[in-house]
């Protein structure tokens, strides 16, 4: 049974720790072209997800406006690579610029401008620590098969936005977003050789490992 306190232990898991000026500031540009960049509790999970699994090689769907980046450049190794994958050249402009504000040299990050579903076949498998999918719940569906097959074996998959605006947790919502998000998280909780867990930070985080 969920507490009168649970809202508020969710707001103080979001507050629990502070971006740093680079990160608030790529926030803040991101909010300003319309985008909801992941929360702060959201950043910081994939952060620690990063560093759990010594991420040198890191792929991320949607690069925005830098902020889940830079939480995952936070909690990779000091030689290690992100590749970030966008549609929108206005994003990813603006995600470079907080790269370097951050002071990451430009050699730790790849910037892929397309589409995600025609780049990631051609990127080699198992051979990412992590990859992070930070789309909508329809384009997350379509790409789940190739981001598990671009993992090794013990890397991590994240998916962002996985609860979809709280509206997954109720059986009554039955919208094709909704249903889709939902779906998803039964598909890869259900999945042999996958370990899943659904965390309640941000706007949910759905973290798989691959185990073979």
């Amino acid at each position: 049974m969920v507490s009168a306190d649970k809202t508020l232990s969710w707001s103080y898991t979001e507050e629990f720790l502070t971006e740093d000026e680079p990160t608030a500031q790529a926030r803040m540009r991101g909010m300003e072209l319309g985008i909801s960049p992941v929360s702060p509790g959201t950043g910081a999970a994939l952060r620690v997800l990063a560093a759990s699994v010594g991420a040198k090689s890191v792929a991320e769907i949607g690069t925005g406006t830098g902020v889940s980046g830079l939480w995952l450049l936070g909690g990779m190794g000091g030689d290690g690579v992100l590749t970030t994958i966008d549609i929108e050249p206005e994003l990813q402009l603006e995600a470079r610029r907080a790269f370097d504000a951050a002071g990451y040299a430009s050699s730790r990050i790849r910037v892929i401008r397309g589409r995600a579903s025609d780049v990631m076949p051609r990127m080699a498998s198992r051979s990412y620590d992590m990859v992070v999918l930070d789309v909508p719940p329809e384009e997350a569906a379509g790409l789940i098969g190739g981001a598990v097959r671009m993992l090794r074996v013990g890397g991590v998959l994240a998916v962002t936005r996985a609860l979809w605006n709280d509206h997954v947790a109720d059986p009554a919502r039955r919208d094709p977003v909704t249903v889709t998000a939902r779906e998803l998280g039964k598909f890869l909780r259900d999945a042999e050789g996958l370990l899943t867990a659904l965390l309640p930070v941000g706007d949910g985080l759905l973290v798989t490992v691959r185990q073979s």
